[in-house]
């Protein structure tokens, strides 16, 4: 029971209620603190709402003349993690802050002069949970902080490099502590846009920086330090030994980790011995891109998936000469889209309507006058593959040259 008192009630009788409180005051910083705002829903709905409930059950355990390591810890833990999710510092104590003065707005509700003495105390106890609150944020994030910036010279990340740029040998992997797998599953992986990400009134980089969080902790949960990567909130390189996963087991991993990201993700993978790690992981990555520009569905690739059109793409007379097939639709934008868009959804002319939101006739037309235009027929196998590998080639130019 609290020794301080108003209006003959104890100062922490009006913050007793932590979780409609904790509601109310998350409610409140979306009003006052405009960096809020750009918060993404789940972290506002999520760790904020929580760790706001933590921070009333400190001051009020503090008000009553105790403390609560526990609630401290789950503290300095929550802020570790909004450091490695990029939420700002200035952010949090200015939400912290707000809390302050919404709660000691609400102790002094039913104060009256005669009350002047205990609220004197009050305001030195007060500044005691801020002074607590506020440094254990502080401390929690710069050590995090730290970590983060130091992250990429721990030994998994030394490893993985070495790996990568064919500089790994055992006597890294020893002073790693982390044993060398005779051969990897190499996976170039592109994380795509959360919804969140689109939103104007969100902060992207915090959005982003979530997914990414939600990915790596996907990975560490299932493989633990077996699984090697070097990711960026866009992608990156994943290296899993070999004997992990298999078959059918490589595609169930990606549909888990877009769950995770709660965002599509398209990858590609291909099998190597550790010392050919660099150059699959150069053809992984070259098949990913090769995916992007034919703009395919997110999903895991193989390389056998896309072996001709790797090969389409191969400098010579032959891709200089399917380049040109499809220069006659040069100046029909919406003829080029709906055959890439065609070929892509499998020829299924009432899919392809769909994704372009018009009528199968149209599309029945716009074959047509891409026959036409190019004298090549895209219901004809003939046709068909010299459209189609005309896209690769054309695909493969436009980045070349920076289109």
């Amino acid at each position: 029971m609290s020794d301080l008192t108003v209006s003959g009630q104890p100062v922490t009788s009006s913050l007793k209620d932590v979780r409609a409180l904790s509601k109310r005051m998350v409610g409140h910083f979306l009003e006052t603190v405009v960096p809020c705002r750009t918060l993404p829903g789940e972290a506002l709905n999520g760790d904020i709402t929580t760790i706001t409930r933590v921070c009333l059950e400190l001051a009020v355990s503090m008000l009553d003349g105790t403390d609560i390591p526990g609630k401290t810890q789950q503290l300095a833990a929550t802020a570790a993690a909004w450091a490695r999710e990029g939420i700002p510092i200035d952010t949090i104590h200015h939400a912290v802050h707000e809390g302050f003065k919404l709660g000691f707005d609400l102790v002094l509700t039913n104060a009256t002069a005669e009350d002047f003495d205990t609220l004197k105390l009050l305001t030195r106890r007060l500044m005691e949970v801020l002074d607590t609150i506020t440094t254990t944020v502080a401390l929690g994030y710069v050590r995090e902080l730290r970590t983060v910036v130091s992250e990429h010279h721990t030994a998994a990340h030394t490893l993985t490099s070495a790996l990568l740029s064919g500089h790994a040998n055992s006597t890294m992997a020893r002073e790693c502590g982390i044993e060398i797998a005779a051969s990897y599953q190499v996976f170039a992986l592109s994380l795509g846009v959360h919804p969140d990400e689109r939103d104007p009134a969100l902060d992207r980089e915090v959005v982003a920086r979530r997914k990414l969080r939600r990915v790596q902790a996907a990975l560490a949960t299932r493989f633990g330090a077996a699984v090697l990567s070097l990711l960026s909130v866009d992608g990156g390189t994943v290296l899993l030994p070999a004997t992990l996963l298999v078959g059918a087991e490589l595609d169930d991993l990606i549909t888990d980790l877009s769950g995770a990201a709660q965002a599509p993700i398209t990858g590609a993978v291909i099998e190597a011995v550790a010392r050919e790690v660099p150059e699959a992981a150069d053809r992984a990555h070259e098949v990913l891109d090769m995916v992007a520009r034919l703009q395919d569905a997110p999903k895991l690739y193989r390389f056998d998936d896309l072996a001709l059109e790797y090969q389409l793409t191969r400098p010579g007379p032959a891709l200089d000469y399917l380049r040109t097939l499809l220069d006659p639709l040069e100046e029909h934008a919406d003829l080029l889209e709906t055959l890439r868009c065609h070929i892509a959804n499998n020829l299924n002319r009432q899919r392809t309507a769909r994704v372009m939101h018009v009528h199968t006739n149209t599309i029945d037309y716009r074959l047509k006058r891409i026959t036409q235009l190019t004298g090549l027929d895209a219901t004809q196998a003939a046709g068909l593959w010299y459209l189609r590998s005309a896209i690769v080639a054309r695909s493969h130019h436009r980045q070349r040259a920076g289109g």
